[in-house]
């Protein structure tokens, strides 16, 4: 579900499409629980395969969005967890389905950004409180090149979309032409 911004809503610096997988109940909701918090790996390619599927048969225009624009290239790029988070869990669950997601479409992938500090859990916080907790957290990895890249931002939900406007509104800023968030669920 979801699509292309519609062009007066369209900012500068803001997302150039949305598309999430589902909404966030179960059973989605239990296998990304599963994914992040009981450290199953393997079901992030099982949901990538899912959402392939998906875009063959219900949403082409995705996969035809990233063949239209292929000779200005894609990359994926993941949302980065606070590294201390990330090496508690072990992994970052949105850097697992955007490498399946590369391998998979034959994209380029790019840890492009990183998390500068520690923000507190976005799952208990209000649409104000998240977007405060989020701001200035990113910055663009050091002699990233993103200069006319379309990036397909990866995440795992989409909520209030706090963190996926300010990771998009740091790759724009860095040169990234098209931002497209990538979710399994919202």
């Amino acid at each position: 579900m979801g699509g292309q911004t519609h062009p007066i809503c369209r900012r500068r610096f803001g997302l150039d499409g949305l598309w999430s997988l589902g909404i966030y109940q179960d059973p989605l909701r239990s296998a990304i629980q599963k994914l992040k918090y009981k450290r199953i790996k393997e079901l992030s390619d099982v949901l990538v395969n899912l959402t392939l599927e998906y875009w063959v048969k219900y949403q082409p225009f995705v996969l035809d969005q990233i063949k239209k624009d292929q000779g200005a290239g894609w990359a994926l790029v993941p949302v980065p967890l606070y590294w201390w988070r990330e090496n508690d869990r072990g992994f970052n669950q949105s850097s697992l389905i955007g490498q399946s997601l590369a391998q998979k479409l034959g994209l380029k992938y790019l840890d492009a950004l990183k998390r500068v500090r520690y923000t507190k859990s976005q799952a208990k916080l209000n649409s104000r409180q998240r977007h405060q907790n989020i701001k200035n957290a990113f910055e663009i990895v050091e002699n990233c090149k993103l200069k006319n890249e379309n990036c397909l931002l990866i995440d795992d939900v989409w909520t209030t979309g706090s963190t996926l406007r300010e990771c998009c509104w740091i790759l724009k800023r860095a040169g990234a032409k098209k931002v497209w968030a990538i979710t399994l669920a919202r």
